[in-house]
């Protein structure tokens, strides 16, 4: 989906924007036209101003202008000083003088506000649509779904094999897709979920075979097991002791090597023995669709287990 309204940072390096920072007439002809623009931004002054680089001109987002607010928000000072040194998506609204400076004033509010009448307010659970990763707590990843607006992608939602932190599966500024889980009218609020994207059971457990020794990552350690993720949406149960009875000697958060005892799709269940274990540091791996975001827009449903399995796991957007 390629539209004016995605998240910010893709309008920076198109053709159109570059031209409309090029020169003077071009920022002007934007501003008659309405055109939505994206430049980086410089510092927030004492004012909780932000100053932006138009490359022929300075521009400045005033505090007021800075957020769209819902009804009954108010615009946080931290939502704006975040800003800095990120690219802003904005609309000039006119040309004034200051301190014997021709500036832009420009107007990032306009841009949110037009995002969520024209776009987000049009979007039905099971739409898919791409986010960047903003920012990363404990409980979930904050997205941006559109000209900066936010979006919550709870840690649940993130991927069927269980994570302690959203930074074992994303990293802030990474670009991802997600589908519409829910919206909270009453709010104005839009939650997305990752995981139906990710693929099935079967689809991500066709990949192995029994025999095989892969490389896995340690994701729990239970009292009659150790869960070892194969893929974001696969993981199997290793036995606490390989070996000679020996006990595994690993952490969560360690790559793995694995041998594959059985998979029993009727269960859903995969058996393993690890082989070695090591701490890794690497950062998250790319994901892996199994939804082509470019040929579907929209999942209505989605079921992860198999139809032999005697428990069913789905999602009914």
């Amino acid at each position: 989906m390629t539209h004016c309204f995605g998240p910010e940072g893709l309008l920076e390096k198109t053709k159109e924007n570059k031209e409309a920072l090029a020169s003077l007439s071009g920022l002007e002809r934007a501003r008659r036209e309405g055109q939505i623009l994206e430049a980086p931004v410089l510092l927030c002054d004492n004012q909780m101003r932000l100053h932006v680089d138009l490359g022929v001109m300075h521009g400045i987002i005033p505090r007021e202008e800075a957020v769209y607010c819902r009804n009954g928000e108010s615009i946080k000072d931290i939502a704006i000083i975040t800003r800095v040194g990120k690219t802003v998506a904005f609309k000039i609204l006119q040309f004034i003088e200051e301190n014997g400076e021709r500036i832009a004033l420009l107007s990032r509010r306009e841009v949110q506000r037009d995002c969520v009448i024209n776009f987000l307010s049009t979007l039905t659970p099971g739409d898919i649509i791409p986010a960047r990763v903003t920012h990363l707590e404990n409980y979930g990843a904050f997205l941006d779904i559109g000209c900066g607006v936010a979006s919550l992608l709870s840690i649940d939602c993130i991927s069927v094999s269980r994570i302690t932190h959203p930074r074992d599966r994303l990293r802030c500024g990474m670009m991802i897709y997600v589908a519409v889980k829910s919206i909270d009218k009453a709010l104005d609020r839009i939650f997305v979920t990752l995981k139906e994207l990710l693929g099935t059971w079967e689809e991500n457990v066709a990949r192995f075979e029994a025999g095989q020794t892969v490389v896995g990552r340690v994701r729990s350690i239970e009292s009659y097991g150790i869960f070892v993720e194969l893929a974001p949406n696969l993981a199997g149960l290793a036995e606490l002791r390989g070996n000679g009875n020996a006990p595994i000697r690993c952490s969560v958060g360690d790559t793995a090597a694995v041998y594959i005892k059985s998979i029993l799709p009727e269960r859903m269940k995969i058996k393993l023995v690890i082989i070695d274990a090591y701490p890794s540091n690497d950062p998250p791996e790319p994901l892996q669709y199994y939804v082509n975001p470019q040929k579907a827009s929209h999942i209505s449903y989605w079921e992860y287990s198999p139809a032999i399995s005697t428990r069913l796991v789905e999602t009914v957007f």
